[in-house]
């Protein structure tokens, strides 16, 4: 058991110190398509602060995620965009489903796993994806912050989330 505990931790800890590095680099461009073919391209979003939720509808830590962002889109203001990038298995029936069920208005969109592998950084040594995973991109284009699945999950969550886009050096850098 203790050894189990240990290595439990280990793994975590190289969850965290491999997403720590995914902050501090310029978002990964990407145009893509919601369930009615409309693009949605992030140089669009320039200016302004780009939230960019990765999730998988059929992780239970989806929901409570976009139930957060929708429910802090008044606070946010027009200054704030959110895209949801469903990744793949995703299709336009679950996304569907998932709307409905979670009655989100931010755009859905589909990707085909690329532009997923552009943020986290996947490689064949390191394939994974961690979703939900949430990036904020500040009006210059730079991912400023991320926060993996356990965090968003934390009760601060949402207070860091509003002090990093309140405050002015992190919309410079």
């Amino acid at each position: 058991m203790r050894k189990f505990l240990f290595l439990s931790f280990v793994l975590l800890g190289a969850v965290f110190s491999f997403a720590e590095g995914l902050a501090g680099r310029r978002a990964p461009s990407f145009s893509l398509p919601d369930s009615a073919m409309k693009q949605y391209d992030i140089l669009d979003y320039r200016g302004r602060w780009l939230l960019i939720n990765f999730l998988r509808t059929d992780r239970p830590s989806s929901a409570p995620l976009t139930l957060l962002l929708d429910g802090l889109k008044p606070a946010l203001g027009a200054r704030v965009a959110i895209l949801s990038v469903l990744m793949p298995p995703d299709n336009t029936a679950t996304a569907s489903k998932y709307s409905a069920a979670t009655k989100t208005t931010t755009p859905m969109l589909f990707d085909s796993g690329q532009t997923a592998m552009w943020y986290f950084k996947a490689t064949p040594q390191h394939p994974q994806f961690d979703a939900p995973h949430l990036f904020a991109v500040n009006p210059q284009g730079m991912i400023a912050r991320d926060w993996n699945e356990y965090e968003v999950a934390k009760p601060e969550f949402a207070a860091q989330l509003q002090a990093l886009i309140a405050r002015p050096d992190a919309a410079k850098k």
